[in-house]
């Protein structure tokens, strides 16, 4: 699955000695020997909308709180990606079971939110609501949808990266200029509707 050098075999069963004997900050040198190998191979098995950042921590603290079940001196790095392969696994069910629920109840307990806030919103939440979907019905269609992907079906940032062909780094830019833009948006309109109201 991934060999080391055996210079880097000798420096991490090192730190993994000094972790055993009380020395915690010691993982972090293994946490560095395996992090972008870990997340690359991460990367070429986990299917779309699995958090490949989420997965390799989740396997590092893992592989901390079990080290007692290593062997030293074996091989930990097909221990550490054996740990690796389990946490996948967990987290592909995980939104399988997350998915399922979804298709089953999620357009019934939306229908049931949009019904009750209709009957029982604010005269000022409807105000909102309208200016809102308004400034939403103005944005084009390439914009609309990172919004449409994030709330409407809750796509990981990670996902709307690889759809986009961008980082999630710009994706988080863009969805928080989006936010901005809707929130100027509707004071705009509330703005020019207080101001319609002072002059009649």
């Amino acid at each position: 699955m991934f060999a080391m050098p055996p210079d880097t075999d000798a420096v991490v069963e090192t730190a993994l000695g000094q972790v055993r004997r009380g020395d915690r900050q010691a993982f972090a040198t293994v946490v560095r020997r395996f992090e972008r190998p870990l997340r690359a191979w991460l990367g070429s098995h986990a299917p779309p909308g699995v958090d490949v950042d989420d997965t390799a921590q989740a396997t590092f603290i893992t592989a901390f709180t079990r080290l007692t079940e290593y062997t030293p001196n074996t091989n930990f790095a097909a221990w550490l990606f054996t740990i690796a392969r389990y946490q996948l696994q967990t987290e592909v069910t995980r939104l399988r079971r997350i998915a399922d629920y979804r298709s089953r109840y999620a357009p019934d307990l939306l229908a049931r939110e949009l019904d009750r806030r209709a009957n029982h919103g604010s005269v000022e939440e409807h105000k909102h609501l309208a200016l809102l979907k308004a400034c939403l019905d103005a944005l084009d269609e390439h914009r609309r949808r990172f919004l449409t992907w994030r709330y409407d079906e809750s796509i990981p940032l990670s996902e709307m990266a690889e759809r986009s062909g961008r980082s999630v780094a710009a994706v988080k830019k863009q969805l928080w200029l989006l936010r901005r833009q809707l929130q100027d948006c509707i004071e705009r309109k509330l703005a020019t509707a207080q101001g319609e109201s002072q002059t009649t």
